[in-house]
This record gives structure tokens, sequence and C-alpha cells, in this order.
């Protein structure tokens, strides 16, 4: 897609052949993947404002934990950590994976970490745990293990995977945007989520989530150039104009208020970084449940990547007639580095973002637009209060438009004709927004996807790949039945 105006006419990715403008176009193939550097740019910064409220929601999950000593990490050193984390990583694909996919600390995963690991151990002992997982992927890479568990799903899979993030990032956008919350006490009703906070749409938060919401569809409809930019420069300064003259808590707005800060420069605080014991932790649990800690840390990185990686492609065409992304195993590598860099940080796993389908939607194709959200990243460090004065209000629109793009563009490449694939794309799509997680989504499908193929005699059309995984993933989900989860 050349960019988000342009999604209703757009439908090829081959190279355009253009001759490159310079040695930068040369280097990240820009103008022969039909892009510019305007996209390039605008595609960069709409991933980088997507996803900046990573910055404030990583420390905040993982600031919330205790270890089993009693001890928490503190706020501005993971706020620092998140950061050079996101920066590192992002730069790093940008160079060596030449493909518009940001990426920081993993949501899920920090949970993992937070909640399910350091009560065990000390927090250099679980980040140690996540260093682990990580050099374990780097393995799976190296041995070409990854890549072909991902040349093995069907490419109506594939399509169901992308479809599937597509939903999910624009349940992420309606959530965090305000638009739709879980209901507190569920239990006495069969509502599971509800319109805006109390069952009615009310508060200026809201609106602005609506406005900025219009404006992109808008702006799309009318085949404006960086409409998802704009949507979020404009939503956010009517926010800040808003928030100024009715005086609206800062609760209301969530995570970041967009208010001005009485500082925009903030220094950084890299106490946390490096603070990483290995192996300390399976003396804390023990050789069986350490490895199994590893082991959920690993799964749900692979697969959470996995996803990521298949969405963001398909959403930038950058994906061969096979489904299949050249240059994979490149991006395969930098994500499992990040993983071993979020564990080395004290910041968590850091994996590929499904927000960078923002930055592909404004036109993003190579690896420029990471260099230039690894570069925000960079000035973020130091102006903190400036990047997280931005609402997500402002920024989430952008996800339900993509989610929106993903499921248009993919939804006819599905065999709906054949049960034994249809059921298992409906499965991967549902179960990713249904149960919060890219990871059950594909777990999930890849197991029915088996089973049914199995029930109809066509067991030997599933490359073997697909089996173990599949195996892999029924373990998983029979761990606690087993006694063997923590």
């Amino acid at each position: 897609m050349s960019s988000l105006a342009d999604a209703a006419t757009t439908t090829s990715a081959e190279p355009t052949g253009t001759p490159p403008r310079n040695a930068v176009d040369r280097f990240f193939k820009i103008s022969e993947r039909g892009s510019s550097f305007a996209r390039e740019i605008r595609g960069g910064i709409a991933t980088f404002f997507a996803m900046a409220y990573i910055i404030v929601l990583n420390p905040i999950i993982l600031s919330s934990g205790v270890d089993k000593f009693g001890h928490h990490l503190g706020y501005p050193q993971l706020v620092t950590a998140t950061i050079i984390t996101g920066a590192f990583t992002t730069l790093l694909m940008g160079v060596i994976g030449n493909v518009p996919i940001a990426l920081a600390a993993g949501l899920g995963v920090n949970s993992v970490v937070s909640l399910q690991l350091a009560p065990k151990m000390s927090w250099p002992d679980a980040m140690g745990m996540v260093v682990l997982a990580g050099l374990a992927i780097i393995v799976l890479v190296a041995t070409g293990l990854r890549e072909r568990v991902m040349a093995a799903v069907p490419l109506g899979l594939r399509k169901a995977i992308a479809i599937g993030i597509g939903l999910f990032i624009a349940l992420i956008g309606l959530v965090d945007g305000g638009f739709a919350s879980r209901i507190p006490d569920a239990a006495h009703t069969t509502v599971p989520i509800q319109l805006g906070g109390s069952g009615h749409l009310t508060g200026w938060p809201v609106a602005i989530f609506i406005l900025g919401t219009l404006l992109t569809l808008i702006l799309l409809v009318r085949k404006v150039p960086g409409a998802i930019l704009i949507s979020i420069v404009v939503a956010t300064v009517v926010a800040v104009v808003v928030d100024k003259i009715a005086h609206i808590p800062a609760a209301n707005w969530g995570l970041t208020a967009p208010s001005f800060p009485h500082s925009i420069v903030s220094t950084p605080d890299f106490g946390l970084v490096g603070k990483v014991s290995l192996f300390g932790g399976f003396s804390q649990v023990g050789v069986l449940t350490g490895i199994l800690f590893v082991f959920t840390v690993l799964l749900s990185c692979f697969f959470d990547a996995m996803g990521t990686i298949m969405g963001v492609a398909d959403e930038a065409h950058l994906t061969d007639r096979q489904g299949n992304l050249p240059g994979m195993n490149r991006v395969l590598l930098v994500d499992g580095i990040a993983t071993i860099t979020g564990g080395a940080t004290s910041s968590s796993a850091g994996t590929c973002f499904a927000e960078s389908t923002a930055g592909a939607g404004e036109g993003a194709r190579t690896g420029f637009a990471s260099i230039v959200t690894g570069l925000l990243f960079l000035v973020a460090l130091f102006f903190t209060p400036l990047v997280t004065m931005v609402p997500s209000q402002a920024a989430t629109p952008a996800l339900l438009v993509v989610g929106f793009l993903i499921l248009a563009g993919g939804i006819r490449e599905i065999d709906w004709s054949d049960f034994t694939i249809a059921i298992p794309a409906f499965v991967t799509m549902v179960m990713m927004p249904f149960t919060y997680s890219i990871t059950n989504g594909i777990g999930l499908g890849f197991i029915t996807f088996c089973v049914l193929r199995l029930a109809v005699g066509r067991g030997k059309d599933v490359p073997l790949p697909l089996y173990v995984v599949a195996a892999v993933f029924a373990f998983y989900y029979l761990m606690p039945a087993l006694g063997l989860a923590q």
C-alpha cells in the first residue's frame, strides 16, 4: 500500500523498478519498493506515536510487581530502559531487516515477568530468564527452524493471522481510546465489555477519539496523503486546547494527559541496565520450573512476533505470491536480539509491535521508516514529558482504521469453501481479540487446523513443523491441568 490514502486503489507490491535517487535510497530500496522518503518519514512518525504509550505503560506494569525479596523496580529507571530497548532494536530492524517494523517491550510478556517470574525470584533472576529465552530464539533462527515453521503455515492461515491482528489492534484502539471498556463487575452481567466507560459515550476524551477516527476516515476516503499523521496531530492539538479550557482530570485521559508539561526535558536514569543474572532463577525455583518459565516467555515472544511480522508485511505488501517475506531470517534475528536486549536492560522482552501497521498504512515499506521511529525513541529519551503529552485518544484511531484496511485486504484470499482451512482461519481471527493475545490465536488456529485435516484423512497435507508446533501449544495449554504451571 503506497499510503493510507491510496488504500482503496493500491493492490500490488511489485517493485516499480524506479532508479534510486541516492545511496540511502539504494540501501533501503525505497524507490524499488514503490515508496518515497516522505512516505517513509510519515510512516515512521505514525508508528512511533501509535506505540509511544509503551513508554508509560511498560514501566507501570513492571513497577507494580514485587520480587521474592520485596523489591520494586524504579519507575524513572524503567522509562529509560523501555526507551533504549525500543530505540536500539528498532534501529537495528531498520538497518538489518529493512522492514517498517518497530520493536519495544512486549505487552503480555511484561505481565508474565512482573506477576509470574519476579514473585518467585529476584528481578535480576527474572530478567535472566528473559535473556535465556532470547538466546533460545536466536538458536532457532540460526538453525533455520523458526523460518521453517513460518514457511509451513498455509496461505489461508497466514491471511487469517494478519486479519486477526487487524481485529486485535482495532480492539486495542477502541479500548485505549475509551470507546469501549471492560465492565468492572462483570460477574453480575452477561456482558463483558461495554460502550464507553459506563455504557454510554461521555466525556471529552472519548469525543477526541471519535474526532480523530472520523477525521482519519474522511482523509482516507478523500485520498489525502499522511491521513494518519494529520489526524494524530490535529486530535492532539484539539485535546490540549480542550484540556486547558475544561480542566479535565488527568485520570480521565488514561495513561497520558494532553496538558503541556512543566518541563519538556528529562534526565535518563540507566540504573537498571545490565542488572541481570542468567542462571540465578534456577536456584530459586528448580531446574524444571525454570525451564518452563523460559519456555513460557519463548512461546509468547516466538508467536507474537511471527503474527506481527506477517501482519505488517502483508499490510505493507512486502510478501511474495506465496505469502513469504524475503529476508525473513534477518527480521527474525533482530526479533531474537530484541528479547535479549529487553532482559539485559530490565525492560522485559522486546518484540515486534503490531502498531507498526500504522506506519505501513501511511505507505512505509522499508527499514528507513524504522530508522525514523528509532530516532524518535532516542529523542524521547530526553523529552519524555513532551512525547507523553500525546493522549491515546489521539493516537489510537489509527489502529482502528488500519484494522479495517487489513481485514479488507485479506479476507477474500481465504478459501472459505474448504472448511479445514476456513474454520481454523476463523478460530485464529476471533481468538486474537477475544483472548487479547496474538499467541493464543495462532496456537488455537494451528491445533484446529491439524485436527480437522486429520479428521478428513488429509493429515499428509499438513507440514511436519505444524504438527510439532500444534503439539507444543497443546502441551502449553495442558500444563495447568498437569500441575506443571506455577
